[in-house]
């Protein structure tokens, strides 16, 4: 039995799917034993339905999770359920403003062939002229 070159061709793409498949298996369950370990009481949690909530209490055995969504609701969830544990970002929204002006950038809407105004110059509005010489034609 002779290989031919399609036959090896196809061979090695079946090994590499192989490959990538058993890859991305393991890849899966490091990420699923990482969220696992991190899931504890006290922490801030996203179920897979988008409920955001701190662990008050974790059954080991019976797979069940109570969350408290707000002051006073308690929501018991399986375990499997709880996707994320969320982390606070670093940065505020107050803290994200920053003032690009003084690097040369335009400023949001502001075209790059325009020059930039400064303090005293005037607008001209076209676009009155353009509409009426629209209404003359």
């Amino acid at each position: 039995m002779a290989l031919d070159p399609l036959t090896i061709i196809m061979l090695v793409v079946l090994a590499v799917l192989v490959f990538f498949m058993f890859r991305n298996s393991r890849k899966r369950q490091r990420q699923a034993q990482e969220l696992q370990s991190k899931v504890a009481v006290g922490a801030e949690v996203m179920t897979n339905f988008g409920v955001y909530g701190t662990i008050l209490d974790m059954d080991e055995e019976e797979n069940i999770v109570h969350l408290e969504t707000t002051p006073g609701t308690v929501l018991k969830v399986h375990r499997q359920t709880v996707t994320r544990v969320v982390t606070p970002s670093p940065l505020t929204p107050e803290d994200e403003t920053i003032d690009h002006s003084a690097d040369g950038e335009p400023e949001y809407g502001q075209r790059l062939d325009e020059p930039a105004l400064e303090s005293g110059d005037s607008v001209i509005d076209t676009t009155t002229e353009k509409s009426e010489k629209k209404a003359d034609d």
